[in-house]
């Protein structure tokens, strides 16, 4: 067969662009230290990293889905702390007053003003927020869920946060759970009767007297309550009520309304516990699956970088291998195309 120039120069050109080539693309690992750089370069491989990445990427947004819903409950815990502190006090108050021994009229109408203001602080933790959103609001977080009162003005929504693929977590817990007693069929808490209806009447006023009517709780001392059993119970209890009906019997000088309170305080403690307790069970799932969250994080990118980063020596001899491969094609190019048309001019 006839080789003509034009092939040895095709083959020349070849060559080199070949070597030259390798050695790019050595040199472009080098400087990214990235084995793969385009999926050309290892297709498979590059599945795998793309996979790792995106879960690397669904991992840590989680993990920001946890740390908010983590502060948001934990200063829902501190607050329910405070709360159950209001309640531990008012018990002590009520359990010093509940006798005529070492109580009477003066004495309870100054723990009265004890209670109102523990009845304000109350109504200032169930409108407690962090940053621009209340905590005990359920849905509506723009807004004061508590009036002055202690009238719920929010709703029983609980927000949601994704943790993983499958499971949620409310990072809420609606006040007119915690406060009121409202169960999650939207049972509210009814206070019990008053010691005294008529006392009561002239301290709050009709309008007052026209709401507990409607809400059809007892308007007259000594109703028996002991049939409702464990239904009334599930109701659970509203601490605005306990604590206004407890300055009602101190003013009214009632040692029974006192002794009576004594009883629906140690039922709102419970559930304030329980709350903090459901709370407390929150924040577990959240340590643990941020946790298993980091874990999977540091396992991803430790699988993407067995696929895609270089080894560095071998880098080296490659890139040294390469170069001398090219410096010894250029050598012998230089020989196998020398002679031009000068030369046979000569």
């Amino acid at each position: 067969m006839r080789i003509a120039d034009k092939m040895n120069y095709e083959q020349v050109n070849s060559g080199l662009q070949k070597n030259r080539n390798e050695l790019s693309s050595l040199q472009n690992q080098a400087a990214t230290q990235k084995r793969i750089n385009k999926p050309s370069d290892d297709p498979l491989a590059a599945t795998r990293v793309l996979a790792a990445r995106t879960d690397i990427g669904a991992s840590q947004q989680y993990i920001k889905n946890i740390n908010q819903a983590k502060t948001f409950l934990e200063f829902s815990d501190q607050s329910l702390g405070e709360l159950t502190e209001i309640l531990v006090r008012a018990k002590e108050l009520a359990i010093a007053q509940s006798s005529d021994a070492g109580a009477n009229d003066a004495t309870r109408k100054v723990t009265a003003t004890d209670i109102e203001q523990l009845h304000g602080q109350a109504v200032q933790v169930g409108n407690r927020k962090i940053g621009d959103r209340f905590l005990f609001g359920g849905f509506k977080t723009t807004n004061p869920p508590f009036t002055t009162n202690g009238e719920y003005r929010g709703d029983d929504g609980e927000i949601k946060i994704a943790i993983n693929k499958e499971a949620n977590v409310s990072m809420n817990v609606p006040g007119s759970r915690i406060f009121i007693g409202e169960n999650k069929r939207g049972v509210r808490a009814e206070p019990k009767a008053e010691p005294d209806s008529t006392v009561a009447t002239e301290l709050r006023g009709p309008a007052s007297a026209e709401s507990s009517e409607e809400s059809g709780q007892g308007s007259a001392e000594g109703v028996d309550l002991s049939g409702l059993g464990e239904s009334w119970r599930n109701r659970g209890t509203n601490i605005f009520s306990v604590l206004s009906d407890f300055e009602v019997s101190l003013r009214a000088n009632s040692k029974e309304g006192v002794q009576d309170t004594l009883e629906r305080i140690d039922e709102a403690l419970a559930q304030v516990v329980l709350t903090r307790s459901e709370v407390g069970s929150r924040l577990a799932t959240l340590n643990s699956a941020n946790e298993n969250l980091t874990k999977g994080v540091v396992d991803s990118k430790a699988l993407a970088s067995s696929l895609e980063d270089v080894d560095t020596f071998e880098l080296v001899s490659d890139l040294n291998k390469s170069e001398t491969t090219l410096k010894a094609s250029l050598a012998s190019s230089s020989k196998l195309i020398q002679p031009s048309l000068l030369d046979f001019l000569r």
